[in-house]
């Protein structure tokens, strides 16, 4: 059972109290919302919650398997009243149909907004799904008996704002899985010989960005360690589904070769983008230094003008 976007907490507690033989799941971005909700879990004593911190379609995307999910609730969603926000807003028929490929037929999808705009949006992107039909002989209703309110319901309903309360479920139409999960790669680095100094590449370096098929790479910035004989290019990789701020350090070993490799701050991922992003940055050192050399590497994919004798 899935909550995304789980707020204050109450409405996660609750639904795991009421089904202690479901693995229960609350995913949200807050990190102020993550304490709660594991504060009021452990204030609960419930054993079947598990709280994860992410953004709602990457986590889905990422983190769940086919028809994983027997149920989802989506409470009170950030609307992005703003038509320039609008592209924000989770529930789109993209979303719809990844979650369908999550969920197995007659999985229950409840959502849940005061917003009126946001109600007559989500209204009509449930009515062109092919892979969700409502529970009820209406599309919604507007009383939410039964369920504890959230702290936002909560708010709207003081505020005298209609809640409307969509009750909805997956049904047996097959949803094409154009959602692959992210595999995992050797962590990267590249062993180089070159001329070049720390001191040269940075003065070099300015702010760039690659964009490799479906990837976009920005190379951000560059530091210098006060320790160690490293560069650390801050560096961002965005692959859809999945956005990584990261650095890439440039290091000069004692043997007197140069790594490039991903530095371990803040436990990047080895996707495949990190593999692009170390591969581009390399290309750009050769833009440097034609006579660059490279002697060894992890990457997943070919490395200009790589050493033929040296081991890959």
């Amino acid at each position: 059972m899935l909550e995304l976007g789980f707020g204050g907490g109450d409405f996660l507690v609750d639904l795991a109290m009421q089904r202690h033989e479901a693995n229960v799941i609350g995913v949200e971005i807050s990190l102020p919302a993550l304490r709660r909700g594991v504060r009021k879990a452990s204030a609960a004593g419930v054993k079947n919650v598990q709280i994860v911190q992410g953004e709602s379609r990457s986590a889905l995307w990422l983190l769940f398997e086919r028809q994983s999910i027997s149920g989802a609730t989506i409470n009170f969603p950030d609307p992005w009243p703003k038509a320039a926000h609008h592209h924000r807003r989770v529930i789109n028929d993209e979303f719809l149909w990844l979650l369908a490929t999550r969920m197995p037929a007659g999985a229950a999808l409840d959502i849940a907004t005061d917003h009126d705009d946001y109600a007559a949006a989500i209204l009509d992107t449930l009515a062109r799904t092919p892979y969700f039909d409502s529970r009820l002989e209406v599309t919604h209703v507007t009383q939410g008996d039964g369920r504890v309110r959230t702290k936002y319901e909560r708010v709207a309903l003081a505020e005298g704002r209609t809640c409307r309360y969509f009750k909805w479920r997956r049904n047996v139409a097959p949803a094409p899985d154009n959602f692959a999960i992210l595999e995992e790669k050797p962590v990267p680095h590249v062993v180089l010989l070159s001329s070049l100094s720390l001191a040269e590449i940075g003065e070099q370096f300015a702010p760039y960005e690659a964009r490799v098929e479906n990837l976009r790479i920005r190379y951000l910035d560059v530091y210098r360690s006060l320790k160690h004989e490293m560069l650390l290019v801050e560096t961002y990789v965005s692959e859809e589904p999945f956005h990584q701020r990261v650095g890439l350090a440039i290091r000069r070993r004692k043997e007197g070769d140069l790594v490039v490799s991903l530095q371990e701050v803040g436990f990047p991922r080895p996707t495949p983008g990190m593999h692009v992003a170390i591969d581009t940055l390399v290309h750009w050192l050769r833009g440097l230094d034609p006579g660059l050399t490279v002697v060894s590497n992890t990457l997943s994919l070919a490395v200009i003008d790589e050493d033929p004798a040296a081991e890959g």
